[in-house]
Formats: C-alpha cells, structure tokens, sequence
C-alpha cells in the first residue's frame, strides 16, 4: 500500500455561505457536492466524478469573530497526529485544535508554523484504505500546494522534521527571489513555498485544482461571481495557472492546459 505520510490528503473549505460555494466551485471547477450523513452537522463532501475531493463546512463562529476570512485547509497525513501536534508546538508553531476523533474517519488537529501559515495533522481510522490517487493532471483533483511565507528559508526545516520533506528544484524569480519545489519522503515535488509579497498580508496555504482548459475556467470564475487576481500565466511544463478568489472571499487557484 502507498505511503501517505507527509503528503496532502484532504482539503475543507469554511466559508460564510455553503449553498452558494457550492455551487461556486460545482460551476467552475466541476464538482458535485453530496451531504455526508455526519450527524449534527451540515458538511459537504465535493467529488470529482465517483472520488472524493475535499469537504465543505461553515465557518466556524469564533473563526468569523476573530476576523479570519473563509479558507481551504489542508490535510497532511502523519503517523500519530498527538506526537506531530507536539512536535510542531515545540518546534515553534502553534495548536488551534488539540487532537480529537471523527468517528469512523480518524484523528486530526489543526496547527499553524512558527510563521503563523495553518494548515492540519490527519491519521485514518485502523484499517481505513486510502482511494487510488489518480494520474497527475487529472481535472478536479487537487494538482499543487503552495506556501506564502514570511521567510521559506528559515520555515523550511520545520517541515522537513515534521513530514519528512525535502528539497526540489529552485526556480530564481528574479527579484520575488527562490522559488522552492518540495517533495515528500517519496516521488515527485508536490509544491512549493517562497516568499510572499509584501502586499500579501498573511502567510497562507493557497490549493490549486486541475481544470481541463483554463481560459474555459477563468470566464467561469467570473461568470459565477469570483474574481480572478492573477494570470492566466504559463509555468514551467507548460501548464497555466490562476489564481482568484471566490464570491465568499476564499483564496484558490487553478491549473491547466490553455486549448
């Protein structure tokens, strides 16, 4: 069985109005959103076709108070969610939710680096048997992840003790500096982390989900009320990216061929 560990493996969108990021993110990027039968709860769970993508919830209401704005939260897989929740506290981050259950689905906390960027632990329940991950590329899955940081440089070895990632290709910017490509403890770079502009006020996690053709997806975005904030812009391999906000003011991005 593949190795999950230190890898992404679910994302939850928190936003202010369920039904309409719903049908956001079903319009542009193609998912159909299903009720989870999670008691006591409105939770949503996005699918890409017959696969599991990622979940979506209401802002929690002290989340709102605090002035945080909705976001996508990142599940990265670990061996004991309690020892890595300890590990990133010792190591200089931060523990927003300690380690709880999800019955019949695992253990998670959320946590935050020492530069504030959040982000949260996952373990399955015994026995769980994670899905098949589809080919690189395929559209509605969820194709790289990125960190906006104060300082990658000095950021960067927390998450290597944490998850056991290490360093990829660097890619020069120029004068927004290194861009650096991180991989897990196996296969190829799953994302990258730099340093944020200056504008940018917070250092965040930013998800992108593949998309068939991204002109297609950009006049989507602006179709159904979001904004699109930068591109469409070629990388290298020669994708496409943008990246945009929804109605509800989450940050995400988007990738994919330009047909």
């Amino acid at each position: 069985m593949p190795d999950y560990r230190g890898k992404f493996v679910w994302y939850e969108l928190m936003t202010t109005d369920v039904a309409a990021a719903a049908d956001f993110y079903g319009k542009v990027v193609g998912w159909t959103a299903r009720d989870s039968g999670m008691p006591g709860m409105e939770y949503l769970l996005f699918h890409a076709g017959d696969s599991m993508v990622a979940g979506l919830m209401a802002q929690p209401e002290e989340s709102r108070k605090m002035g945080a704005p909705p976001g996508w939260l990142g599940y990265v897989a670990v061996a004991d969610v309690d020892a890595a929740s300890q590990q990133a506290a010792d190591r200089g981050g931060a523990v927003y939710v300690p380690p709880r259950d999800i019955p019949g689905v695992g253990r998670f906390a959320v946590v935050a680096d020492p530069q504030q960027a959040v982000f949260a632990l996952f373990k399955g329940s015994p026995g769980d048997t994670p899905p098949p991950v589809p080919p690189p590329g395929t559209p509605g899955q969820v194709g790289w992840h990125e960190l906006y940081a104060s300082d990658w440089e000095a950021v960067f070895p927390f998450y290597a003790d944490l998850f056991g990632w290490k360093k990829d290709q660097a890619m020069d910017m120029g004068e927004m500096g290194t861009y650096q490509l991180f991989a897990a403890a196996e296969g190829p770079a799953i994302g990258g982390m730099f340093n944020k502009p200056s504008q940018v006020p917070a250092n965040f996690w930013l998800y992108y989900f593949n998309v068939e053709a991204i002109d297609a997806a950009v006049d989507r975005v602006k179709a159904n009320g979001g904004s699109v904030l930068m591109g469409p812009m070629e990388v290298p391999g020669g994708a496409f990216i943008v990246q945009g906000m929804d109605p509800q003011g989450a940050a995400f991005a988007l990738t994919g061929p330009r047909k």
